[in-house]
């Protein structure tokens, strides 16, 4: 049913705030009044609002669904059977304010953590037999729902098996080493007996927090699932969980300076906080799924299931203590990264560069910007746009014959600033259009005639380059003003979003709030040719492959993105520096790489892991799992020791930024880690090869 807009909303409104007028509201009836007002915000704002009907109920229901057991580790068929009947009638709940599937549905799942809890304390209670062959599926998309309680136990006593299984494997290896006294001497069947308390200790620890959370913890999930049916960042927050979204943002650092996001059951890293100690330490990646938290000196604290507020405050803590991640990374493979809680240096998040020489012998300058930071409190603070405009005077003072700027795993930023700094590079022109819902797109253009920089440009990018990175690189690539090299393809997010305040569309009556934020997808970005950012991103002039070559990342991989789209192209030209001879630069890249070794070995490592996430099925035999993991383990330490090595000739700090460096211990240590890591970069040294290229042919 298609939801029927603001004159049923505003009758909907006046009639709760009359009956609050006489008694306080209850809890049904403020809910009532946060549903109404979350879909009158979106259906008045959204870039493309959807009809709230049989379809979206269809969607919403299963994403919901989805959210409340991925793992299919608490429903069964015959419980899944109960709430097919409002498969069609969300939209329905939600015109009417009305919570029956969710109440239903949290019903269930409580007689499921409940039931369950008795099941693992069972099964824990006796040995497992690690000589039986059988395997687990691990992977909740790839099961059925189990038939019905028996069925399910059995998983569980597989998955149990599993974790008991990767415990004792570990205390057989410590044993072997004599790295725990504790496990001196101990026998197979006391090993595995300590394993299995460890795992019985993590599930009670875990149904602590489990039977703690709340109902509008559930409820955000559910409604979550009602704002991503219109688009994935459409979303529903909380107090609590906006308080925490502005924390996380890399303006905010504390902790360990990562910004996390919920992905089901877990808990996902989507940025690494620039300058953050996370960052410093080097091994914490976006898409690592975090497993298990441990505070120093304590045992590891199992964060699946865990809300994302519980899995931030264990991980947040004062500067100077030590935090162990137990995580997942996208190969499969589980690492523990310890990292000291420190006050992320905002410095480090700024745009900076050095000086590179190429095999051939040009000096290039190297560009690094991890975001479009702005300051807009300040008109005298810093500005990623000016800051690079000052970056490349420095650059050009040393006569350098090309400029590479970094923007991989840049997520974007400032789009004023995005605008600003594609212009230092062109006399004046559009940069990119922006189109609101039944508006004509408005064109944001370079208005300044100064170039900072009309020689050779090269754009580096991956598939975490997002947003302001994609508008930069399009607008380059669409000018012919720069080579565009990186991943397959950049993110993809082509849309800009806005909080809105659900307390403000209600004045007065206080009884009722705080209701929360929401935001809201408002606008497209479009490239100046007219096709959309969105979904696609940037394809590079030439492919630099990584890990991801054979798998999808980025906004394609979300539940219901907004689609790609096309509107009519600008006018739009440039007689600064014009790419030529595209076809011949990419195809002396290409013949580089296939000649280059360590690019081969990044391919079928790029195979390799596209097999890892595809083989989620575990063997429980312990022989069989001990000689996969041991596979595996040789596998990544032989690989990993390729990038172990100098390849580019020559990195240097400019001579004037040396003064800043040196004045302070910890900038001096983390400007040496830089410049190591960059000599190191596989990509760099690629990137150089193209700018020689660059030069040559232009």
């Amino acid at each position: 049913m298609k939801y029927r807009g603001p004159l049923m909303f505003s009758l909907f409104i006046a009639v709760l705030m009359w009956l609050g007028w006489y008694h306080p509201l209850k809890n049904a009836e403020k809910e009532a009044v946060l549903i109404h007002t979350m879909m009158e915000g979106i259906n008045r704002f959204h870039f493309s609002p959807k009809a709230v009907n049989d379809d979206f109920s269809q969607k919403a229901w299963n994403l919901y669904l989805k959210r409340l057991d991925g793992a299919k580790r608490w429903l069964t068929a015959e419980d899944v059977a109960q709430l097919q009947q409002w498969q069609a009638q969300l939209d329905d709940q939600v015109k009417e304010g009305r919570y029956d599937f969710f109440d239903r549905s949290i019903e269930l799942y409580q007689a499921a953590i409940d039931k369950t809890q008795a099941w693992y304390r069972d099964i824990l209670a006796q040995p497992f037999d690690f000589s039986k062959e059988e395997t687990v599926e691990l992977d909740g998309d790839k099961r059925q729902w189990a038939a019905d309680d028996q069925d399910l136990r059995e998983y569980w006593r597989k998955w149990l098996k599993y974790e008991t299984l990767t415990r004792l494997h570990d205390k057989l290896e410590q044993q072997k080493k004599g790295e725990d006294e504790e496990l001196a001497g101990k026998s197979f069947e006391e090993l595995e007996a300590m394993a299995r308390e460890e795992v019985r200790k993590m599930m009670d620890n875990w149904y602590i927090r489990l039977k703690k959370r709340k109902r509008p913890d559930h409820l955000s999930v559910y409604l979550n699932a009602i704002t991503n049916v219109f688009d994935p960042h459409t979303s529903y927050y909380k107090p609590i969980d906006k308080q925490n979204f502005d924390i996380s943002m890399s303006g905010k650092l504390e902790g360990i300076g990562a910004r996390l996001q919920a992905d089901g059951e877990y808990t996902k890293v989507v940025e690494v906080v620039v300058g953050g100690p996370a960052w410093k330490e080097g091994e914490l990646e976006e898409n690592d799924r975090i497993l298990k938290v441990a505070q120093e000196g304590e045992e590891p604290v199992e964060v699946t299931g865990m809300t994302l507020d519980e899995v931030v405050q264990l991980i947040r803590g004062p500067k100077g203590t030590k935090v162990t991640l137990t995580v997942k990374k996208a190969d499969g493979s589980i690492k523990d990264i310890t990292i000291v809680r420190d006050v992320v240096i905002f410095e480090e998040g700024f745009a900076k560069s050095l000086l590179l020489g190429s095999p051939q012998g040009e000096v290039v300058g190297y560009i690094w910007l991890p975001r479009f930071y702005a300051d807009f409190n300040d008109p005298s603070g810093r500005q990623c746009a000016r800051d690079v405009a000052k970056e490349i005077d420095k650059l050009k003072a040393h006569q350098v014959a090309g400029i590479i700027i970094d923007l991989r795993n840049n997520g974007g930023g400032s789009l004023r600033d995005v605008v600003q700094m594609t212009g230092l590079f062109i006399e004046k022109g559009p940069i990119v259009q922006v189109k609101s819902r039944g508006r004509r797109p408005i064109i944001l253009d370079d208005e300044d005639s100064r170039v900072q920089w009309d020689g050779p440009l090269i754009v580096m990018v991956n598939s975490f380059s997002a947003s302001a990175s994609e508008i930069m690189a399009a607008a380059l690539q669409d000018y012919k003003r720069a080579v565009i090299v990186g991943s397959k393809s950049t993110f993809g997010k082509g849309t800009v979003q806005r909080f809105f305040d659900l307390d403000q569309a209600l004045p007065g009556h206080n009884d009722i709030k705080p209701l929360g934020q929401i935001k809201i997808t408002m606008q497209k970005f479009y490239r100046i040719n007219g096709g959309a950012t969105q979904l696609r991103g940037v394809t590079p002039d030439i492919n630099l492959p990584d890990q991801y070559q054979y798998i999808e990342v980025g906004e394609k991989e979300q539940d219901f993105p907004l689609p790609w789209s096309q509107i009519d192209p600008v006018p739009y030209e440039q007689d600064v520096f014009v790419v030529r001879h595209l076809d011949k630069i990419k195809k002396a890249a290409v013949a580089r790489m296939k000649q280059d070794s360590i690019f081969q070995k990044i391919l079928e490592h790029a195979r390799w892991v596209k097999d890892q996430q595809e083989h989620t099925g575990h063997p429980l035999n312990m022989a069989q799992w001990e000689a996969e993991e041991s596979r595996t383990e040789a596998y990544l330490e032989a690989y990993n020791k390729l990038f172990d090595r100098e390849v580019v000739p020559v990195v240097r700090n400019l001579e004037e930024d040396l003064p800043h460096i040196n004045s302070d211990e910890g900038r001096r240590a983390r400007n040496e880690e830089w410049v190591k890591n960059v000599k190191k970069d596989v990509y760099i040294a690629q990137t150089l090869q193209i700018m020689h290229d660059l030069i040559v042919y232009n």
